[in-house]
């Protein structure tokens, strides 16, 4: 069937109510209100340490969270580099993004172990492992914190929901308390920018040198 915009109420709108946009984006205001900047305060203050102490930061999560793994490490890695200075780089790295070896360990073990597998090779003391799950109960998100706890990793959160089990084996969370999984998404982005914003203008305002060695630094 063709679709015909003047279909629906006769007036040239379409049938989708007014309404419906209006109130996911109250509800969006809503839960926003309910967060705690201080929470994500202490985020930005353990990985802007992790970044002046060279010590590195992994990101890991599934779906959409998988993406903004993706995302968050881009920005930490590339968007905190300012052109025609040398200075210290972000040591950030997606754990969603190699494909091959994500879907070895997959197929050859389970799909619960894609991300604790590849923390086994690179993991060490005190590195910073970012998880990422909208329900905070996704199996292979907890095996990969358990993991990291393990490997004594400092493990940060960004769950939904009430917190989920991921909750208890993170030493820093932010949990979007809300059953909305669009909405818990969209404030997931929101605080991934907000602290990529944070760390840039701290690393910006660092002193530049005029050599920065490759190692060690």
């Amino acid at each position: 069937m063709k679709y015909n915009p003047a279909a629906g109420n006769g007036n040239g709108n379409s049938t989708l109510s007014d309404h419906s946009t209006r109130d996911y984006l109250e509800l969006h205001g809503r839960v926003l209100a309910q967060l705690q900047p201080s929470e994500i305060d202490q985020i930005g203050v353990e990985l802007f340490r992790a970044y002046e102490e060279g010590r590195r930061v992994y990101l890991l999560g599934n779906g959409g969270s998988a993406s903004l793994a993706s995302h968050f490490a881009c920005d930490l890695a590339k968007g905190t580099v300012t052109a025609g200075e040398q200075r210290r780089r972000f040591q950030a790295m997606s754990l969603t993004d190699n494909i091959a070896l994500l879907t070895a360990w997959a197929n050859d073990t389970s799909y619960d172990q894609v991300f604790a597998e590849q923390l086994r090779n690179v993991v060490r003391p005190r590195d910073i492992v970012v998880a990422i799950s909208a329900s905070g109960n996704s199996p292979n998100v907890l095996l990969s914190l358990r993991v990291a706890r393990e490997l004594e990793a400092v493990t940060i959160g960004l769950t939904g929901f009430e917190g989920g089990k991921m909750k208890a084996l993170c030493d820093f969370c932010v949990v979007v308390p809300s059953d909305n999984m669009q909405i818990i998404e969209d404030l997931h982005i929101g605080i991934a920018h907000a602290l990529f914003t944070v760390i840039r203008r701290h690393i910006s305002n660092l002193p530049t040198t005029e050599f920065v060695q490759a190692v060690g630094i």
